[in-house]
């Protein structure tokens, strides 16, 4: 099944220059779209999103993104630019948060979208947010709940995406029933515009399928961890199944979690845990970052913009996240241009020549 693509005529009139400044009293602050910005659209379910989101999983997260209560000036700076330059589709989870701050990126999400001064845009916005598979949640009355819960966070009637967050199918089968039950029971209530599942891995992924469409309820979208460091058998195998079924496949981890962007090296690893895993995997993927490089070059761009393009030649809409307005001014050169046939070529084969791979989501299933 193929997805159309939608590019509204009227948006034509952002290439003037006129149209992309703002005047010395405007909250947002100026950005140069690409001369080619495509302002395209692409279908998801019944909606109409941008060709890449943005993913809010450090907006609360101390742990591992050493998040403080101070940054949240600058994240709703970056909400504002990246709504004000078209990125309408924000991923977020009931469960990001650590601590006393579970939650927390729902409540930041929701509070950015309200003060976001132009209506249309705010009307335009789609919130995709996950309800994590809880062992307390065992009924399908539970995860309405939990829906409701996330509603009441976010200070909406009405969520774009209901998502899934994992599948229990590995360890708790019995609980799986209830939960996809529980979508459906959203989905009928009006609660969500549309449903979808988070790590599921392609046997997974057809049974949900399956089982929504006999109940009437459509699955929008599958999101899992793609990139070039997650381009195994089962990740592509996944990226088939949603192709053939029409479902939108999302991409987190776009980046591997900073891996891709060139910044770091084995004697200059970021802080925290991702320390470890760095340790273990940039050592191997000198292939892949000099075919990022040679790329990012010949095009003008940067290794992260190179990288998230490849998601969305892939047909995945890709969900970076982000937290700094230099992040958000980055990942928006991601868009406007593709790569070529041979370039997408090259940095496959490069990334199969890397030995090392990102681990993956211990929660997905076959």
């Amino acid at each position: 099944m193929a997805f159309s693509v939608s590019i509204p005529t009227a948006s034509f009139n952002c290439f003037s220059s006129s149209n992309l400044s703002s005047s010395p009293s405007s909250p947002f602050r100026p950005f140069k779209i690409p001369p080619f910005w495509p302002w395209e659209k692409v279908k998801m379910g019944p909606l109409t999103v941008s060709p890449m989101g943005f993913g809010t999983w450090a907006w609360g997260n101390q742990l591992l993104w050493g998040y403080q209560e101070s940054m949240d000036t600058e994240l709703q700076q970056t909400f504002n630019l990246a709504a004000e330059n078209g990125i309408n589709l924000f991923d977020t989870a009931d469960s990001y948060g650590t601590g006393r701050l579970n939650g927390q990126s729902e409540k930041l999400l929701g509070k950015f979208v309200r003060e976001f001064p132009r209506k249309q845009t705010r009307d335009d916005i789609v919130i995709a947010t996950k309800f994590a598979a809880y062992p307390w949640r065992l009924t399908p009355g539970q995860f309405v709940k939990a829906c409701r819960g996330s509603l009441e966070r976010l200070q909406l009637e009405q969520l774009g995406i209901g998502q899934l967050h994992w599948s229990t199918a590995n360890y708790a089968p019995p609980q799986e029933l209830a939960l996809w039950d529980g979508l459906v029971a959203m989905y009928d209530k009006g609660l969500v515009r549309a449903v979808g599942v988070s790590n599921y891995g392609p046997k997974q992924l057809v049974k949900i399928h399956n089982y929504l469409k006999a109940r009437g309820v459509p699955l929008c979208s599958a999101q899992v961890q793609f990139s070039l460091l997650s381009m195994g058998k089962d990740q592509m195998e996944i990226k088939d199944i949603c192709d053939s079924l029409g479902i939108r496949l999302i991409a987190y981890g776009p980046l591997g979690l900073g891996m891709l962007t060139g910044k770091y090296t084995s004697s200059n690893l970021p802080l925290g845990p991702r320390a470890l895993l760095f340790r273990q995997i940039l050592p191997g993927l000198e292939p892949l970052l000099i075919s990022l490089r040679e790329i990012a070059q010949r095009r003008r761009k940067t290794l992260p913009q190179v990288a998230i393009n490849w998601c969305i030649c892939n047909g995945a809409i890709p969900i970076p996240g982000v937290k700094t307005i230099k992040q958000v001014e980055e990942n928006l050169g991601a868009l406007g241009f593709r790569l070529s046939s041979d370039e997408l070529l090259q940095l496959e084969y490069a990334a199969r020549e890397s030995p090392q791979k990102m681990i993956q989501n211990v929660f997905q299933t076959r």
